[in-house]
């Protein structure tokens, strides 16, 4: 038997370093080849690393949140044969063979009191991980009762989100890993026979406190909100605009569209909009380099279209905006928006905006105060539409109205240049057919 060490790998031209997301596996774990071992994350793109060996997992060197260089070892295995720990340790960059096994939980998931059970020896498989064996190869405990009031239940990052999107109090799921460790086995025995369990305490008072450790794509976000929010002094200008036109022209389109032609939603109209505004006011298409006091007024229009993701807010960016029509901007923003959302958007479509909208659709509300995306100047947020009585003159007709909620950096754009920003899109926007004229 030997040992097998696993490095960090090269996740993209120019990365040097990568935040462990999250484990797959833990110490004892059986592994085959190709089994995903952990997830890392850089630049907002998230990269699976999987084992090239079959082995049984004796070290694992990094915990969820830590920054790892590439190159750096993070897995060690026991391999049948001779391995790669010899030649690792002759160029210094590897643990000793003699070094402890770092423990795999997460700081943010401490241990219980209680020490761990050893696993049984009788039972092959129950050192076999999710990643490495079928579902059916460790069956959960249906046996275990409800942990006692205040009592936290030990689960996986992966594990806690999917029982939260299924509504299933993890207190109640019998454990049947070390130390009562909740795995996705367990979840699946939770829900085959139903939750009786669950509802047993009826009305129960509740005063546990999850600890959730931030990190990956949300510590991003969270860096990056705090740094726009510090250091851009914000106004927000909130005008109310007629698309009853915009709506008809939209639907007429769609209904007439050829078939290679993507359907049209209103992204599209307002890019256009905005890349004649821009013309008008070119200021507002910059990055403020505030600590070097210098504006980079960008001649090439990239707009960030904020994206929700099941991982969190992304800002794909349609490149060079001004040289496409309203049907190329459709299908880019379309396919922008699925790469996104399948996590597979590259750095090169998540970078590089030159200034932003953020749009909730439906959910957009009445009105937002969005937050600029840093160090861009500016941010044109849309709001959803809604059928009002509005006045002609003479009587009451219902409008479709919508609001445009739209941010500035105070530092570098006056208020009344940012009105008139606005107020030449809702201009464009109310006589839809100016959009098309050069």
């Amino acid at each position: 038997m030997g040992e097998h060490v696993i490095k960090l790998p090269d996740v993209g031209e120019g990365v040097a370093e990568a935040e462990l997301v999250e484990w797959h596996v833990k110490v004892g774990d059986l592994v085959r080849e190709d089994a995903v071992l952990a997830a890392v994350m850089t630049d907002k793109a998230t990269v699976e690393i999987p084992s090239p060996v079959d082995g049984e997992i004796l070290w694992l060197g990094a915990e969820i949140g830590d920054t790892v260089a590439i190159g750096s070892p993070i897995v060690r295995l026991k391999v049948a044969g001779e391995g790669n720990v010899k030649a690792e340790i002759g160029r210094g960059d590897a643990p000793e063979a003699s070094a402890p096994a770092k423990s795999a939980e997460p700081k943010a998931e401490p241990q219980p009191s209680t020490p761990k059970p050893a696993p049984k020896p009788a039972d092959p498989q129950a050192k076999v991980s999710p990643a490495a064996a079928p579902k059916a190869a460790r069956p959960a405990s249906i046996s275990g009762v409800p942990r006692a009031e205040g009592e936290k239940p030990l689960a996986s990052p992966a594990v806690r989100l999917r029982a939260k999107e299924a509504g299933i109090d993890l207190r109640q799921v019998p454990g049947s890993g070390p130390a009562g460790r909740i795995n996705h086995e367990d979840i699946d025995a939770f829900v085959a026979r139903g939750p009786q369990v669950a509802r047993a305490t009826g009305l129960a008072r509740k005063d546990g406190v999850e600890d959730i450790k931030v990190v990956g794509l949300r510590r991003k976000i969270a860096e990056k909100m705090s740094l726009a929010k510090s250091r851009i002094p914000h106004i927000t200008y909130v005008e109310e605009i007629d698309v009853t036109a915009l709506e008809e022209l939209r639907a007429t389109l769609n209904k007439e569209k050829r078939a290679d032609r993507p359907k049209l939603t209103l992204l599209p109209f307002l890019m256009r909009a905005m890349v004649k505004a821009i013309g008008e006011q070119p200021n507002l298409n910059a990055l403020f380099d505030d600590d070097a006091g210098i504006i980079h007024q960008h001649e090439g229009i990239h707009i960030g279209i904020a994206a929700q993701t099941p991982n969190g807010l992304v800002v794909p960016v349609v490149k060079h905006a001004e040289a496409r029509d309203l049907w190329d901007s459709a299908v880019e923003v379309n396919r922008l928006a699925d790469a996104a959302k399948a996590g597979t958007a590259s750095r090169e479509e998540l970078s590089g905006s030159t200034i932003t909208i953020t749009s909730l659709g439906a959910m957009g509300g009445v009105a937002t105060t969005p937050v600029i995306n840093y160090p861009e100047v500016a941010i044109v947020g849309v709001n959803k539409i809604m059928v009002r009585p509005v006045w002609d003159g003479t009587q009451f007709i219902p409008r479709k109205m919508m609001n445009l909620s739209s941010s500035f950096d105070h530092r570098v754009i006056d208020g009344w240049d940012a009105a008139v920003f606005v107020q030449r899109i809702k201009a464009l926007l109310e006589t839809p057919a100016l959009i098309f004229v050069d």
